[in-house]
């Protein structure tokens, strides 16, 4: 969010409208993150939900879990409460195809809380993943306890998107406020 072409494209009408529409009025946007697989940056992500948000500052919170800092940002591990008032807007800047390692997600996993990864690994083998495939310019949104991976790409065709992460408020719980990163 500190790279001032990343902070206009998650502030445009168009992606805070789509924020709004899941996380509220109120929706800021707080993390961006750039995926860029190509082949020469080809990567396999093991099935997961994201649980670490980044927080302005430690403290004790009931709920919330171990921290850790990361280029000099507070991450802590974030209960459901919060975690369900968080959507991300992922922004396809190129085409994303089966052979490229698109997104991959569990259906009707969003809404089982934070698990365990011996739980991620017994669902990952009942339930069938659907792939995310999209073209460019396209936009998907999922939360963050959905259980998600990728495969590595089969093709030589790069697949980037901009990952947005909104919240319905800075403030995302009565002690802790979002870092903007």
């Amino acid at each position: 969010m500190n790279v001032p072409e990343v902070a206009e494209i998650a502030n445009t009408r168009e992606m805070i409208s789509l924020a709004k529409e899941v996380a509220g009025e109120g929706a800021v946007p707080f993390r961006a993150t750039l995926f860029d697989k190509s082949s020469s940056s080809n990567w396999l992500v093991a099935w997961h939900q994201d649980t670490a948000l980044p927080i302005r500052e430690r403290r004790e919170v009931p709920g919330w879990g171990p921290g850790s800092v990361k280029e000099g940002v507070v991450y802590a591990q974030a209960p459901k409460e919060a975690l369900q008032r968080v959507v991300a807007l992922r922004l396809h800047l190129d085409d994303s195809d089966l052979d490229n390692g698109p997104l991959r997600v569990l259906p009707g996993t969003k809404t089982l809380g934070v698990l365990t990864d011996e739980e991620i690994h017994e669902l990952a083998q009942k339930i069938a993943p659907i792939d995310c495939p999209v073209a460019a310019g396209g936009v998907v949104l999922m939360r963050p306890l959905i259980i998600h991976a990728s495969s590595k790409a089969d093709s030589e065709k790069a697949r980037r998107v901009l990952h947005i992460e909104y919240a319905e408020s800075a403030r995302i719980c009565a002690e802790l406020q979002l870092a903007m990163v």
